[in-house]
């Protein structure tokens, strides 16, 4: 369903894809597009690392195994990531399950980009991809998986596509980063690190799929 949604919209949405309010991955994508390439393994000027590799690695073990106890097993498990990111959040989550259950864990994709509340307000942008199981959600425990949590709108996108897809028995959140100031009633169930923030601040989720280093850095004034 939600794939024939893509491709009736694919022509009319060839630009880049905008993050939620305050992650600066739509503006900098678009920036890509009009300058050379940067070295994305370098921080950019006045960014600072508030998380390094081995950090991330011990918060997404952590998050794997409150997933897995809260959900008492693997077997109803779905982690859905939102691109571009969330997705290999999600992929790397599921490859920790799996190393702790000795069973692999469904995991995909969820384009979030057609139920967008900032669609009339943006330039275009490029659709994603939704990957599901061929079993889809009904029934499973869909765990949303992305790398920052800000206003809640992505979030509550989110969910717009999930229910357009089926039926889930629970929906829950597991975000890498929560920077606060949210816009909507949205709370993420597993946290990888809280990072208090102003709203001048930008925050950066770099990873090794598409930036060849696991970080966060935070760009703006101290807090």
């Amino acid at each position: 369903m939600n794939g024939a949604r893509n491709q009736a919209h694919d022509d009319a949405h060839a630009g880049v894809r905008d993050h939620d309010a305050g992650h600066d991955g739509g503006r900098e994508n678009d920036a890509r597009a009009q300058a050379p390439a940067r070295d994305e393994t370098s921080p950019r000027d006045g960014e600072r690392a508030v998380l390094e590799a081995p950090d991330i690695n011990r918060a997404l073990t952590r998050i794997a195994h409150e997933i897995l106890e809260r959900a008492r097993g693997p077997e109803n498990l779905l982690l859905l990531g939102i691109p571009t990111r969330g997705t290999f959040l999600a992929r790397r989550l599921a490859d920790r399950i799996e190393q702790v259950e000795g069973r692999p864990v469904a995991f995909g994709s969820l384009d979030v980009t057609m139920y967008r509340d900032d669609l009339r307000l943006r330039p275009a942008r490029a659709l994603g991809r939704t990957d599901l199981p061929k079993e889809g959600v009904d029934g499973r425990i869909v765990v949303l998986v992305d790398d920052v949590l800000f206003s809640g709108r992505t979030v509550r996108a989110a969910l717009d596509a999930l229910n357009d897809l089926g039926r889930p028995r629970a929906v829950r959140l597991a975000v890498l980063v929560d920077r606060g100031h949210r816009e909507l009633p949205i709370r993420a169930d597993y946290v990888g690190k809280n990072l208090p923030t102003s709203r001048a601040e930008t925050v950066r989720v770099c990873l090794t799929e598409t930036d060849r280093r696991d970080a966060v850095l935070l760009r703006g004034g101290q807090r």
